[in-house]
């Protein structure tokens, strides 16, 4: 979601998607991959239902990875194919039965709409729209920003900050950045510095990197978290709290954002040390915005309680993240008492992520009912020799491999949904002793947030790139070191903190 004045800046990504050679090429790709596994001979283990579900995930992963279709298009799309190929093979716990036909085929395409986790991505939406109503993401950001002096490794220091407090209150990566950018543009102008100059380029690059950062660390942060937390309450019944994933996430987020620190900083050293008048020029723009309107305070208040409801989940109170999120939500809404009226809460507001992260979970739930995923996940265990890995070993080949695919990937929700139930599958196969499933793949959905290295890895990393104060070399060179980095993080932790709280395997 961008906010109107980060209008100008998302102007410059690139062409739409559908209009590129390889976006044509990718839809006949995507389509050549669906018919070619459809028609494949029977695998021994895998009911037809699953190798339906098969060629319709070769489908997303090809149209998402080369963005033939519009993501939310894409959606549609796979939901359409979901109906109209499994009506006319049986059901996978009956396989000898009669065909499925399309009301039960429309029940599993459309399953992924009463996860609660949908619920809560769009009640997020609402309330990065909230944000954006009032300016109350705006004001935050510049009133932090006030605080810091005007040297040039301060301000980056700055805007790292303003990305950590966005995260807690704005749950939309894309619309933290919307909200960010457009500031940080506002002050290169005003501080007369060269929009290509190398600190242009590191304030815009290292404020997408720390919006990604601190996807790991908290739990409504980003879509992303939903998908695995969606599957994980499907398959087992049970869910992470918001302080759980907290526990867990956030240590490894707080050193990663000192390490984008030094790595961004030395990698691309601003030209000068001091912006001349800079604390000056941001206390302006903070006086413009005037006093606290009373709807950003009755926001500021509804957001810090919501805040205080995700974290103490099953410790003071039994509601959990969707429900209170929900309330929230129907109080910004409500005459007087709200923030904003339905009308400005539909001013660009995505309902294409919705649909988009509602079919995923249907295709994750369709991978897992027809025993496509169960069948993959064997085919994995098997060749790579998982069968009897340690969780150390299983964990660091995982990344590893989700860390290559991402590559492929514009979107960590759509490679979530994809690759989640799959995840699953291959930790429910394994037979190592005491594997902690639940924990393993939580750790797994932080390295789904590792969308550092290109630009077209995730929206905000466009929005940044659309600024044009940087060229994709910058990006691509100072990712790839922030993602060695990520991964050196992820085998410390995965050797010493995450194995004594007992995410990898069950402590006795």
């Amino acid at each position: 979601m961008t906010s109107p004045s980060s209008a100008n800046v998302v102007q410059a990504k690139p062409a739409v998607a559908g209009g590129t050679v390889v976006a044509k090429l990718g839809l006949l790709a995507a389509m050549a991959a669906l018919v070619a596994v459809l028609w494949m001979p029977a695998a021994q283990g895998l009911p037809l239902a699953g190798q339906v579900m098969l060629a319709i995930l070769a489908f997303a992963v090809i149209v998402w990875m080369t963005e033939a279709l519009d993501y939310a298009v894409s959606a549609v799309v796979i939901g359409a194919l979901m109906v109209f190929l499994l009506a006319y093979v049986p059901d996978a716990a009956k396989p000898t039965g009669a065909d499925m036909g399309t009301g039960a085929a429309l029940a599993l395409a459309l399953s992924g709409f009463s996860n609660s986790a949908v619920a809560l991505v769009a009640a997020a939406c609402f309330i990065a729209a909230a944000m954006t109503a009032t300016g109350l993401d705006r004001r935050i950001a510049l009133l932090v920003l006030s605080k810091v002096d005007a040297k040039t490794n301060h301000i980056v220091v700055g805007a790292m900050v303003v990305g950590f407090l966005l995260s807690f209150i704005v749950p939309s990566t894309t619309a933290r950045v919307a909200c960010l950018v457009p500031i940080m543009m506002g002050f290169i102008l005003a501080f007369k510095v060269d929009k290509r100059s190398r600190f242009a380029g590191l304030l815009v690059i290292t404020a997408a990197q720390t919006a990604s950062v601190w996807n790991v660390g908290i739990k409504t942060a980003a879509a992303q978290n939903m998908v695995a937390i969606g599957f994980i309450e499907k398959q087992f019944q049970t869910t992470i709290t918001w302080a759980e994933w907290f526990v867990a996430g956030a240590p490894f987020s707080a050193l990663m954002s000192v390490a984008v620190y030094f790595i961004m900083t030395r990698m691309m050293k601003p030209e000068m040390a001091e912006i001349e008048g800079g604390r000056a020029t941001i206390r302006s723009q903070l006086d413009s915005l005037g006093k606290m309107t009373s709807k950003e305070w009755k926001l500021l208040t509804i957001v810090l309680v919501l805040l205080g409801f995700w974290a103490t989940e099953k410790v003071l109170h039994n509601f959990d993240t969707s429900s209170t999120t929900i309330a929230a939500i129907s109080l910004m809404l409500l005459p007087r008492l709200g923030v904003m009226n339905w009308s400005e809460s539909q001013r660009g507001f995505p309902w294409g992520t919705v649909v988009l992260f509602a079919v995923g979970i249907s295709i994750g739930t369709a991978l897992l009912k027809t025993n496509a995923a169960g069948w993959l996940a064997n085919l994995i265990v098997q060749n790579l020799g998982l069968q009897q890995a340690s969780a150390f070993a299983i964990l660091m080949l995982l990344s590893l491999f989700l860390i290559v695919i991402h590559l492929g990937f514009a979107s960590a929700t759509a490679l979530a949904s994809t690759m989640i139930p799959i995840i699953i599958s291959v930790l429910m196969a394994v037979q190592t002793p005491g594997i902690n499933v639940i924990g393993m793949t939580m750790l797994l959905q932080f390295v789904v947030s590792f969308g550092f290295i290109l630009p077209v890895n995730a929206p905000q990393n466009m929005i940044a790139y659309g600024t044009d104060t940087f060229d994709a070399p910058d990006f691509i060179r100072t990712g790839l070191v922030i993602t060695l980095a990520a991964f050196a993080l992820l085998v410390i932790f995965a050797l010493t903190y995450w194995s004594w709280m007992g995410y990898l395997t069950k402590t006795v």
